[in-house]
Formats: C-alpha cells, sequence, structure tokens
C-alpha cells in the first residue's frame, strides 16, 4: 500500500499550455487540487499566516484563481455587469477590469462562477449567463467572445453555468449544454468550431483530459451522466449515469492510472469505473458505487491510494481502489480542500480555514484560523501561489504568506 504522503502523479499533455508547476487554471497545474509549493510553513499561529493584503474590488461572485507573470485573473460582477479582473499579486491592486456581459443573479449568490484559464498570453473565461471571452493577459482586451448558450441553443442552468475551460493544444474545450453539442470543441485561436459532442444539459462540473485505454479523451459530468469523449473528434466513448443526480452534477472526475472517480450530493454517490479499451472505442466498467462520498459543490483530492474530500458535510477519507471509508470528521465544517507541501488546506463554508496531515489512520488537524464570511457561504476554492494563500470571500480577496 502506498504511503499516505505520496503524491500520485498522471500527466494531463498539454493542458493549459502552461509552465509545469504553475497555478493557471482551475485546481491548479493538473487540475487535481495539487500545488508544486514546497518549503511551506509546517504550523500557523491561532491568529493565521501573515496577512499581506486584502483586496475589496472583485464583486460578486464565486470564480476562483489563476496566476501568471505577476497577475491574478479571477471574476466578479458589479453594477449590473460581470467582469474579467486581474490584480497585482504584490499587492492586491486592480490592474484591469473587462467587461464580460450583463449580470447573472441567483438568490444563493450572484455572479461569476467559473475560474479563468490562462494559456501564455491569453486567457479564456466563461461568466454565469455562458459567455465565453478571449482577453489579452497583459492588458486584458476583448480578442473574442461567443454566447455559448446562444450559439448551441442551450438554456442556462439553474445556478448558472459554472466550468472553467480548459486549453488542450489548440483546442479550446466548453460545456454548453446544448440539444446538439453538448460538449465543443473550439478553436482557442479565434472561437471557431471544431466539433460538437452529445446532447446533455450542462452540468457544474469542468472538464478533464486524459490519456487512458490508449486514446485521448475528456471527461467530465453533465446534468444526466459522467461521460468520456474522444478528443480527436468528440466522439462519445463512454457514459455512467448511475453518479447523476436531477439537482446538480459539480465535482471534477479524479483520474488515476485507467480509473476515474465520479462523484455527487443529493443522495446519490459515488463510483470508481475502470476504463478498458475495446476494439476502437473504451468501455467504463464499473469497480465499485457507493453512498460513503457524496461530494457536493466540491471536488476529492488524490494522495497516494486515497481520497480526502467533503462526502455532503464531512470531510472523508476512502481508499480508491475498494471505496472502503477509512474515516471521517467534521473539521472545519462543510468546504474545500487542496493539497500542498503535503498537507490539506482547508475552507469551511462559515470562514473556517484549517492545516491537516492526510493520514488515513485519521483525522490530525495542525492549525486553524477564521476569517469569517459575509451574507453568503466561502465558496470558492482556495489557491496557493509564491508561498501565497489566496482565500476568497465574495468581493473580498485576502492573500497570506504561508512559507516557512
Amino acid at each position: 500500500m502506498a504511503g499516505p504522503t505520496r503524491r500520485t502523479f498522471f500527466t494531463f499533455l498539454g493542458v493549459a499550455g502552461a509552465l509545469r508547476g504553475e497555478w493557471t487554471q482551475w485546481r491548479g497545474p493538473e487540475r487535481d487540487g495539487h500545488s508544486t509549493e514546497s518549503g511551506l510553513a509546517a504550523s500557523w499561529p491561532t491568529s493565521g499566516p501573515k496577512l499581506l493584503w486584502k483586496s475589496e474590488s472583485l464583486g460578486a461572485g464565486y470564480a476562483s484563481y489563476s496566476f501568471s507573470d505577476g497577475r491574478i485573473i479571477t471574476q466578479g460582477q458589479a453594477d449590473g455587469r460581470q467582469f474579467v479582473i486581474a490584480l497585482n499579486e504584490a499587492d492586491g491592486k486592480q490592474l484591469w477590469r473587462t467587461d464580460s456581459g450583463t449580470a447573472f443573479s441567483e438568490r444563493r449568490g450572484n455572479g461569476p462562477r467559473g475560474t479563468p484559464t490562462i494559456d501564455g498570453e491569453r486567457v479564456y473565461a466563461e461568466n454565469g449567463q455562458g459567455v465565453l471571452v478571449c482577453l489579452n493577459a497583459a492588458d486584458g482586451k476583448k480578442l473574442w467572445s461567443i454566447d455559448l448558450l446562444k450559439t448551441f441553443g442551450a438554456s442556462n442552468i439553474r445556478w448558472g453555468m459554472s466550468e472553467s475551460p480548459l486549453v488542450d493544444g489548440e483546442k479550446l474545450i466548453v460545456q454548453p449544454g446544448g440539444t446538439k453539442a453538448s460538449i465543443v470543441a473550439l478553436n482557442k485561436a479565434d472561437g471557431s468550431v471544431i466539433w460538437k459532442s452529445g446532447s446533455d444539459r450542462a452540468g457544474y462540473s469542468s472538464v478533464i483530459v486524459v490519456e487512458a485505454a490508449g486514446v485521448r479523451q475528456y471527461i467530465t459530468l453533465t446534468a444526466s451522466a459522467a461521460v468520456g469523449v474522444r478528443a480527436s473528434d468528440g466522439k462519445e466513448l463512454w457514459r455512467y449515469g448511475k453518479v447523476s443526480n436531477r439537482t446538480a452534477n459539480v465535482a471534477t472526475p479524479v483520474f488515476h492510472n485507467d480509473h476515474v472517480f465520479v462523484s455527487s450530493d443529493y443522495g446519490t454517490g459515488c463510483a470508481l469505473l475502470k476504463l478498458r479499451a475495446e476494439g476502437d472505442g473504451v468501455v467504463a466498467e464499473e469497480v465499485y458505487f457507493n453512498r460513503d462520498m457524496k461530494n457536493h459543490y466540491s471536488s476529492s483530492v488524490l494522495i497516494g491510494d486515497y481520497l480526502y474530500g467533503y462526502s455532503s458535510r464531512i470531510l472523508t477519507c476512502m481508499q480508491l481502489g475498494t471505496g472502503e471509508v477509512l474515516w471521517r470528521d467534521r473539521s472545519v465544517g462543510k468546504g474545500q480542500v487542496i493539497v500542498a507541501d503535503g498537507k490539506l488546506y482547508l475552507l469551511g463554508e462559515d470562514g473556517v480555514v484549517g492545516l491537516a496531515v492526510p493520514e488515513p489512520g485519521g483525522y490530525r488537524e495542525i492549525s486553524r484560523f477564521d476569517i469569517g464570511r459575509g451574507n453568503f457561504p466561502t465558496w470558492t476554492l482556495p489557491a496557493i501561489s509564491g508561498s501565497k494563500l489566496y482565500l476568497r470571500d465574495q468581493e473580498m480577496l485576502s492573500c497570506y504568506d504561508v512559507r516557512a
């Protein structure tokens, strides 16, 4: 059995065109919730790590952030408009702000949900109304845009379009959820269509790219199922509906060694699927299905042979290969989790931040502090870049020094 601190590595070839290790997209360099940062503090004071700065210019929204060339890029909403915004990493001051469309309003929180993707000198971001923009990273100049819902015959989903675009080589992968275009590959240079696939409505999940069973493929949760489509032409390779519910399929799939783990809440559960070549296609065989890991709005992380994630409100450690639950703990409350320097960084939806050791033997918290919360839960995924921890509460972004 692998030790609990061994990182499980797999390569998403070409994702985001980024230098390895940069947090330039949703869930970090590999879309798996792992930061490559090292030399981070082993514990924090009771008051928390040193606060370097705060910015109150983000506007409403739950978008997380990407980092490149000294810029923090995210999304927000104010004065009836959604926008993509860039801040200076050094002090949090605004560098540019680009309008991306009309406001998105919902009683559980207004504004954009998706995280921008940085690909070299370009930024790709999708707002809560499904408008996709391509911007110049240096100054925010709009290079092209497309209304995904209008273009592909889709309608918005209840809590707003929430995906974070995926760049794979020359392709930009998005999920409009149209009747003839559930998943779409666009040319990242100009937004023209390369291929269209499927007819499922959109889920709230973001696509990952993997090499599995000898085939490069895109995997996501739509509103109807976990699906895998061939990267070259969008042909559906496999689908698995048992993990889907009729309310919201949100979590990003977790891939390892020709296996994919998928999960959703609302009483549903999780499954581990083995992807196997068959003829010129791929089939997904169920290894297990259970109700012991029900990811709601957050996604699990894999460390060695163990998954750490929120099953509804409870932080849970599960053995990936068998689905066996090793422990459960209320931790910092229902929230989000990422991994950096061998530790779990946790953000509860009431603003409690925790640092814990990922051990299958039991939950071991090292430190915690409280950033508080405003009128809405602190649902935004944390991020770590340049030995700094970034935490968002709607318009407020706080930057903490977490160096050793």
